[in-house]
């Protein structure tokens, strides 16, 4: 923990809806979801017009429904967000050279390297309250929670205390009184499993966390988590602001309308997906040992095996083989919603006779229909653009009919229009890709 508080931690304000809104007029000060958009959707990013309904992340996209069937429901535009994303960080890598992204719409700021007067509560709150503006500006209308402390722990905590668009700093000094009145749970690592555990031994606040000994704590959470719950609830955080975070793995994964249960099916989409995992590895320069398969059954449990190789690969062969393996002892007989392959324990070598000469090629598939619940042709919130209206985006579509209305973040709210799906008027819509996306 720092003796000035010079980290800040920036959070765009939900972020995809909100990217979503600034570009679809007729959305702004709507209810607006993004995410899976079918019946096994989930929710990625809930509008704070959809939260007041009790729509939030991770939500099946059904329930969001449920609660708030008059919301907007869109697939996302990943190039939209990306436009955004890139805006922020470099307007942050500006500003620090020490700027660590932890998604797209997050990332902390070293201030000490910031090029400010002085690291004084004063300096770094009129600094992060002109970042915002900045921020606001640069994203055509986007806005950001910031907070400011003397570690990353802290400054995470800040900038969560007053959503949306707001700046918290905490002075130095004053984090345990900011942390002990709050529940367990805003520590990190604390999940719904290690909650419970400390409810039991009536522990519920992070002052009640803090008066617990650390053999007791390891006793009640295991060595490794007691260490560093012991460490958080005494505020007590020196984790460096990293400008390059290393990726801990690649992995590939799909969600399917229908349950599978074709074994040879699911073997076959698992070798595909090693197949993508191998490729990204090697694009990157890098190899693995741990090769995962990850499950979801048709009642939602998720089932994860894995396996660790003596020395790390990048074959897609290998990668599949063990893939398919893994499979083998899981009971799927009832269906299966998701399948995803991972490889982690990452290395920037490979190990080239892992298997000496018995290594074997991996034989040609025959072409598998992959039944996917997002590929659609006209997926709901796609930009699109018409001969005769120009660029608009995708109401809904089905029985054969597009509907879009015609707007831009640019123009007011536009008029709506339905189109046959094989119009040849009306085609998707993308931007001219940006020179690190070519």
């Amino acid at each position: 923990m720092r003796v000035q508080a010079s980290v800040l931690h920036l959070d765009l304000d939900a972020f995809f809806a909100a990217v979503e809104q600034r570009d679809k007029p007729s959305l702004r000060g709507k209810p607006v979801v993004v995410g899976g958009v079918g019946g096994r959707g989930v929710v990625s990013t809930a509008s704070y017009e959809a939260r007041r309904y009790g729509v939030r992340s991770a939500m099946s996209t059904r329930e969001a429904r449920s609660r708030c069937p008059h919301a907007a429901f869109l697939s996302g535009r990943f190039h939209a967000y990306r436009e955004a994303s890139r805006a922020v960080m470099g307007l942050l890598r500006s500003v620090s050279p020490l700027v660590e992204p932890l998604s797209l719409d997050e990332a902390f700021v070293d201030l000490q390297q910031a090029d400010l007067p002085d690291l004084e509560v004063a300096t770094v709150t009129a600094f992060a309250e002109e970042l915002r503006g900045r921020v606001t500006e640069a994203t055509r209308g986007l806005t950001a929670s910031v907070g400011v402390g003397t570690s990353k722990f802290i400054a995470k905590v800040a900038s969560d205390l007053d959503k949306p668009d707001g700046l918290v700093v905490v002075p130095p000094g004053t984090e345990q009184d900011l942390l002990r009145p709050m529940h367990v749970t805003v520590l990190p690592g604390v999940g719904p499993a290690t909650a419970e555990r400390l409810r039991r031994a009536g522990i519920h606040t992070v002052a009640e966390l803090e008066q617990v000994d650390l053999d007791e704590l390891v006793r009640l959470v295991g060595k490794a988590h007691g260490g560093g719950l012991f460490q958080l609830a005494r505020a007590l955080d020196d984790r460096p602001v990293v400008p390059e975070r290393e990726a801990k793995s690649v992995s590939v994964e799909g969600t399917y309308d229908t349950d599978l249960t074709d074994r040879k099916l699911m073997e076959g989409l698992l070798t595909r997906q090693a197949g993508e995992v191998a490729a990204r590895l090697r694009k990157s320069g890098l190899s693995g040992r741990t090769v995962s398969i990850k499950v979801r059954l048709h009642d939602f449990t998720t089932l994860s095996r894995s396996s660790t190789l003596g020395s790390p690969t990048d074959a897609a062969g290998t990668i599949a083989r063990l893939a398919r393996s893994l499979l083998t002892d899981l009971d799927t007989s009832g269906g299966v919603r998701l399948l995803g392959v991972g490889v982690s324990g990452l290395a920037d070598w490979v190990q080239e006779d892992l298997f000496g000469d018995t290594a074997e090629e991996e034989p040609e598939l025959p072409e598998i229909e992959i039944p996917h619940h997002s590929r659609r042709t006209w997926a709901p919130g796609m930009d699109v653009e018409h001969d005769e209206l120009g660029r608009g985006w995708v109401w809904g579509s089905g029985r054969g009919v597009v509907t879009v209305r015609f707007e831009t973040a640019t123009s007011p709210a536009g008029p709506v229009r339905s189109y046959a799906e094989d119009d040849p008027a009306l085609r998707p819509w993308t931007p001219e890709p940006a020179p690190e996306d070519e």
